[in-house]
């Protein structure tokens, strides 16, 4: 009986790993990124990602470029921040090259 409900709650942990996904959104501005400059910036959410406590402001990361790229990911940090929080706090970042 123990063995059974072991074996399903390591199917059910390797299931939920595998389960999981990143997202990338990416936003090009006028003509794109015309260079190799980068500024990153963390946006902070709550409840799973649905609350928005802080969120970047990409022109003002882009510093009056009208040429840019706004990238928004979950890195590793991000993803490993929200599991040990258990999804109370979500952070996302934001990527502007110019």
């Amino acid at each position: 009986m123990k063995k059974r409900i072991f074996k399903t709650m390591a199917v059910a942990i390797a299931g939920s790993f595998l389960m999981t996904s990143c997202y990338t959104y990416t936003t090009v501005v006028g003509s794109g990124a015309q260079g190799n400059s980068e500024t990153k910036a963390w946006n902070h959410y709550v409840v799973y990602g649905l609350a928005p406590v802080g969120v970047s402001d990409a022109k003002e990361l882009a510093g009056g470029a009208a040429n840019y790229e706004v990238t928004t990911t979950h890195t590793f940090v991000n993803g490993l921040i929200a599991g040990l929080t258990f999804g109370i706090y979500t952070p996302t970042t934001t990527i502007v090259k110019k």
